[in-house]
């Protein structure tokens, strides 16, 4: 990861923990492997305890006023604790690439 987009990031996580109440926040994909081209997008995993229409439509302006502020398209995917661990979302494949690949800010 660079350190311009390590520096997005926890601009981000910082945004985000003013409106919610983040378990885990992480990277993933090309921009936390280190190969992302210039155009690529920014790939980042929330987990919440829980969350409600209102909240994700505020995490969804966070995430692109900070992603527009530094010429960024920023991908995000969120999931509740609850849907972690107790779903079938636990054996799902993209987890287990962003457990594996995923850079926690």
């Amino acid at each position: 990861m660079t350190q311009r987009d390590r520096k997005i990031a926890e601009e981000l996580k910082t945004r985000l923990s003013e409106a919610v109440t983040l378990i885990d926040f992480k990277v993933f994909g090309s921009r936390a492997r280190g190969d992302s081209e210039e155009y690529s997008d920014m790939d980042v995993f929330l987990e919440v305890e829980s969350i409600s229409k209102d909240l994700k439509e505020k995490i969804s302006d966070i995430i692109w006023e900070v992603g527009f502020n530094n010429y960024l398209i920023i991908s995000s995917l969120i999931f509740t604790r609850e849907e972690i661990e107790n779903s079938p979302l636990r054996a799902s494949p993209i987890l287990k690439n962003i457990n594996s690949e995923g850079i926690r800010i």
